[in-house]
């Protein structure tokens, strides 16, 4: 076998170097990093403007109040994977197109919250775990990923350490699936719908920052 020459050697280490310099940046920028949670404890998050939209056929579907019930935990220097989590979640007085009323459930709880950027006073990151359902007037729908009926949608979501506020953005990748009845031609199915609401917390004492 052809022996390598000094140089050659000295090649190969460095581009081992590089490579495993590069996989290290890039696990660095994708980590969630280091968090101190503190005003932790149980909480209570309504919103008043929740807003479901289906941009392919331009349906709505709103809701007066959306109340949210969860927890965190104070902690320093853990990391943002589930630093915070919705237990229940219920909307009220929902209705959509021609004044259809419809119900709302809940699936797949807990749904987390998970912090990914920070700044200040925002944090930036996702709420996983989401699944849902939609019924009323002969009109069903369900609502996941976009792996397919039954898997757990990705919202991306905001929190605000000054209005402790969380606002689900609109995007992510909820999706309709199995819709029947009157809901067809309002929604579709495998439509990736957008998902709105601010949820100002109470008590206000939660805050969520880099460690």
């Amino acid at each position: 076998m052809r022996k390598l020459s000094p140089l050659t050697k000295s090649g190969l280490f460095t581009g081992s170097a590089i490579v495993a310099a590069l996989v290290l940046a890039a696990g660095t920028a994708n980590a969630s990093g280091s968090w101190t949670v503190t005003g932790g404890g149980s909480f209570s998050a309504t919103s008043t403007n929740s807003t479901l939209t289906d941009p392919s056929t331009g349906t709505q579907l709103k809701c007066t109040t959306s109340t949210a019930n969860g927890g965190a935990d104070n902690a320093v220097g853990r990391d943002g994977n589930q630093i915070a989590h919705i237990d229940s979640i219920t909307w009220a007085s929902c209705s959509g197109p021609l004044g259809i009323s419809f119900n709302v459930t809940a699936k797949n709880l807990p749904w987390y919250l998970n912090a990914v950027s920070y700044s200040a006073p925002i944090v930036t990151g996702t709420l996983t775990g989401v699944e849902a359902s939609i019924g009323g007037f002969g009109c069903t729908a369900d609502f996941g990923g976009a792996g397919g009926a039954g898997t757990p949608a990705t919202l991306d979501v905001q929190y605000n350490n000054t209005t402790h506020t969380l606002t689900v953005l609109g995007t992510g990748d909820l999706t309709t699936y199995n819709v029947s009845g009157t809901c067809l031609g309002l929604l579709n199915n495998n439509d990736v719908v957008s998902y709105k609401g601010d949820y100002p917390l109470s008590p206000a004492t939660l805050n969520i920052v880099p460690s």
